[in-house]
C-alpha cells in the first residue's frame, strides 16, 4: 500500500540520514551496525517511495549515487587553492637536507605529521551545508575535471556530512589491491586490455563516462588535507584530519606526528618494509611540517610548499633471465603467456615466473627468450614482466614467435577484434573442457565438496565424463577406481554430488561457465526469470531490462543458449532431476541449521593471517550465510576474530580488547 505524500516525505526524511549513516560505518569506518539483509530492506523501501514520489527525491540520497545517464564529457574546474605537487626526496641525506631548511625558516617548535602516499589519483571534494556538490581531478593544479557524478558513485565518499559545513577537501581516490587484482583476472579472462597497476586502473575508472561502470570497480578514498581550516579554530595538520574523520570523511589511520627527522626516517623504514602486506598500493611517505602557523612562515615555492616533501620508495623491481614462455589455457579458452625464469628475491618471495598477460604485451615490450627481464609485482602481489633490459640481449637473439595453435587440442587460436588475447575456439578442447568443470565444481557455483582438480582429471581422463552433466551419472565403482579413492571416499563423493542438485538456479548459471556471467549477473537473471525453461527463452531486450544488466552480458547468455551442445547439456542435468528454479534466500530456521551454527547469527566477525583450509572469501561467504557479520577491522564491538598462521595487528588489537579468538581448527569443530 502506497504512504500518502506527506506521510511519504517523512518517511523518507527518516531513511535517507539512517541510510547514509550506515553506508558511513560500512565504508568509512568498516564498522556496520546493522546486517547488509537491514540496510538493503530500507533502501528497497525508499527506492519504492522515491519511485511513488518523484519530486521527493533528495540530492543526498543514496538512491542518487549512480545516475542513467551517461556524461558526454568532463567540464573544467577552476581549484580556488591550487593543488600544489610535492618536492620528491629520495635518501637519508635529503629528509635531513629538508629538516635543516624547514628549522632555518623559522623559530617555531617542529614537528612533523608524517602520512603514507597512497598511489591513486589526487581529487578535490566539495560540500556546501554538508551536501557534495561537486568532485574533481587536481588535473595541471590550476585547472582540473568535474568528475562528480563518478565521486557519487564511490561508496566510502559521503554524499552528506555528519555537520552542515561548507568546506573543500583533498585527498586520493585508490583502488584496493584486492578490486585491482579482481578487476584484471575478469579483463584477462575475457580477452581485454589489462590496466597496468591499481593506479592506472583508478584513473582510468574515474574518468570513464559512465558512472555505473565506477561504482562497479569498488573504489576507495582517503582524504589528505582541508583546505580552508580559519573559521573551525584547527592549528595543526592531525587535528584537520581528526576533524575530516569526525565529520565523515575517511582518512588513513596510519598517520603519526613526530618531533625529530629521525622518528620520521624509522617510520619510512617500517613501512617501506611492510608496504606489500598493505590493503592498498603506495609509493611513499608524505612529511609535512605539522603546525599551519609554521607552515605560512616557511612558505612556499611556484610550484611547492617549503614545509612538506614526499619520500619516494625505490621501485621494487629485479633483473633475471627468461628462458621460456609458457602458454595456459582457461575455461573461456583463453590462452595466455607466463614467463618462465631464474628464480629471483621480490618483494620478500622467491619469484621464477611472472605474467606476460597477452601476445600483444610480448609483441609491444618486443620479449625474447634469453632475455635479461626486469619483473615486478603488480599490486605487491602478482609477479609480471615489466621490461627488457635492452642492454644484456644477445647478440643472435631472435624475436620471439607468437603461437597459432592451441596447446592442448592444436586448434586454431584466434586474435578477435576486439580483444587483445588469443582464444582457442574449439568448444571440445580438453583444456576447457576440464576448467569448465572445476568451476563448475568450485564453492561459489555447484560446491560439490570433496571433488578437486586431480579427481576431475582422472574422471576426464579414463572417459568416466565427458562434460559436466555426466557427474550425476556416476556409480559408486566408478568413483573407487579412481586413485586414492575407497568405499567411504566413494560415498561422500556421491552424497555431495547429490546434495548439488538442490541448489538454486543461480548456481547453476554461475557453475555453466557463460561468459561474462559472474555470480552477481548469476543471481540477477534468477532473480527475475525464477526457472531454467524461461532463462533458456529469454531475448537480449528482456535481460536488458534488468538492472545492473549490460549488452555484453545479455548477448552472451542469449548466445549460449542458441548451441545445441548447450541445450543438450541442460536437458541431461534435467534429466538427473537438478532444481531448476530459482529459491529466495531463507531464514536459519528454514534453513534448518544446527544450534551451533546458529551461534554465528549476528555476530561481528573479523578475519585474520593467512588461512590453509579455506579461501578467505569463501569462508567470508559462509559465514555471512549463517548471518554473521564479517568486517575488516578489529573494534569493542568485535565477537569474534578467526586467526591464521602469521596473524598481526589485528590478533594483537582482539587481545588487547579480550574479543574472543579462534584458530582454523576451532573454526571446523563449530561448523561441523
Amino acid at each position: 500500500m502506497t504512504l500518502a505524500k506527506d506521510k511519504a516525505r517523512e518517511r523518507i526524511d527518516q531513511l535517507i540520514p539512517e541510510l547514509n549513516q550506515y553506508a558511513y560505518e560500512y565504508y568509512a569506518l568498516d564498522q556496520p551496525t546493522v546486517q547488509d539483509e537491514v540496510y538493503d530492506k530500507l533502501y528497497r523501501e525508499l527506492e519504492d517511495l522515491e519511485g511513488a514520489y518523484p519530486d521527493l527525491i533528495q540530492e543526498d540520497s543514496p538512491t542518487q549515487r549512480v545516475g542513467d545517464q551517461l556524461a558526454e564529457g568532463f567540464s573544467k574546474v577552476s581549484h580556488d587553492t591550487p593543488m600544489l605537487s610535492l618536492a620528491n626526496a629520495f635518501n637519508r641525506e635529503d629528509l635531513l637536507d629538508f629538516d635543516r631548511r624547514v628549522r632555518s625558516l623559522t623559530d617555531l617548535d617542529i614537528e612533523y605529521e608524517v602520512e603514507l602516499k597512497i598511489d591513486g589519483l589526487a581529487v578535490s571534494l566539495k560540500y556546501d551545508q554538508g551536501r557534495l556538490v561537486q568532485g574533481a581531478t587536481r588535473g595541471d593544479g590550476n585547472i582540473g575535471e568535474d568528475i562528480t557524478a563518478n565521486i557519487k558513485a564511490i561508496q566510502a565518499i559521503p554524499l552528506r556530512l555528519q555537520e552542515a559545513i561548507s568546506l573543500e577537501a583533498r585527498g586520493e581516490v585508490y583502488m584496493p589491491k584486492e578490486s585491482f587484482l579482481k578487476l584484471n583476472q575478469g579483463r584477462e579472462e575475457e580477452g581485454q586490455a589489462l590496466f597496468a597497476n591499481p593506479r592506472n586502473a583508478a584513473a582510468g575508472t574515474l574518468r570513464n563516462l559512465d558512472p555505473k561502470v565506477t561504482a562497479k570497480r569498488q573504489l576507495n578514498v582517503f582524504l589528505y588535507g582541508l583546505v580552508s581550516q580559519e573559521s573551525l579554530a584547527i592549528d595543526q595538520q592531525d587535528q584537520s584530519l581528526d576533524y575530516l574523520t569526525s565529520i565523515g570523511l575517511r582518512t588513513n589511520p596510519e598517520r603519526k606526528v613526530y618531533s625529530s627527522m629521525e622518528e620520521v626516517i624509522d617510520y619510512i623504514e617500517n613501512f617501506q618494509a611492510i608496504r606489500s602486506s598493505l590493503a592498498y598500493e603506495i609509493d611513499g611517505v608524505v612529511i609535512k611540517v605539522n603546525d599551519f602557523k609554521a607552515q605560512e612562515e616557511i612558505g612556499y615555492t611556484v610550484k611547492a610548499p617549503k614545509w612538506a616533501i614526499a619520500y619516494k620508495f625505490p621501485a621494487e623491481e629485479a633483473h633475471t633471465k627468461l628462458h621460456d614462455i609458457e602458454w595456459t589455457l582457461g575455461r573461456t579458452g583463453v590462452v595466455t603467456p607466463t614467463a618462465v625464469m631464474d628464480p629471483v628475491q621480490l618483494a620478500g618471495t622467491t619469484v621464477k615466473r611472472a605474467s606476460l598477460h597477452n601476445a600483444d604485451l610480448i609483441k609491444e615490450k618486443d620479449v625474447r627468450l634469453e632475455d635479461t627481464v626486469v619483473v615486478r609485482k603488480a599490486g605487491d602481489i602478482i609477479p609480471e614482466v615489466v621490461r627488457v633490459d635492452l642492454n644484456q640481449r644477445p647478440a643472435d637473439s631472435q624475436p620471439y614467435t607468437i603461437p597459432t595453435t592451441c596447446p592442448v587440442c592444436q586448434g586454431d587460436l584466434v586474435h578477435l577484434e576486439d580483444e587483445v588475447a588469443l582464444r582457442c575456439m574449439n568448444p571440445q578442447c580438453p583444456a576447457q573442457v576440464l576448467e569448465k568443470a572445476n568451476h563448475f565444481v568450485s564453492r561459489n557455483a555447484m560446491n560439490i565438496d570433496g571433488l578437486g582438480q586431480k579427481l576431475i582429471e582422472q574422471l576426464f581422463n579414463q572417459d568416466l565424463v565427458q562434460d559436466t552433466g555426466d557427474l550425476y551419472y556416476l556409480k559408486k565403482e566408478d568413483l573407487m577406481a579412481l586413485d586414492r579413492v575407497g568405499d567411504k571416499s566413494a560415498s561422500k563423493l556421491l552424497d555431495a554430488i547429490e546434495s548439488s542438485k538442490s541448489n538454486s538456479l543461480e548456481r547453476l548459471l554461475f557453475g555453466l561457465g557463460i561468459r561474462h556471467v559472474g555470480s552477481k549477473a548469476a543471481r540477477l537473471i534468477a532473480e527475475e526469470f525464477k526457472t531454467m525453461d524461461r532463462v533458456r527463452e529469454a531475448k537480449v531486450q528482456d535481460l536488458t531490462q534488468i538492472d545492473g544488466m549490460g549488452q555484453v552480458i545479455a548477448d552472451s547468455l542469449v548466445e549460449y543458449f542458441k548451441l545445441e551442445e548447450s541445450q543438450a547439456l541442460i536437458d541431461k542435468f534435467v534429466q538427473a532431476d537438478l532444481n531448476m528454479d530459482y529459491i529466495p534466500a531463507r531464514s536459519l530456521e528454514e534453513n534448518d541449521l544446527s544450534e551451533s551454527t546458529q551461534a554465528f547469527a549476528g555476530k561481528t566477525i573479523v578475519l585474520t593471517g593467512k588461512l590453509s583450509q579455506f579461501k578467505r572469501n569463501e569462508l567470508k561467504e559462509i559465514l555471512t550465510e549463517l548471518g554473521a557479520n564479517v568486517t575488516g577491522s578489529v573494534s569493542k564491538n568485535t565477537d569474534l576474530v578467526i586467526a591464521g598462521s602469521d596473524a598481526g595487528s589485528k590478533l594483537d588489537k582482539a587481545q588487547e580488547l579480550g574479543v574472543e579468538t579462534w584458530d582454523e581448527d576451532q573454526l571446523l569443530e563449530e561448523l561441523n
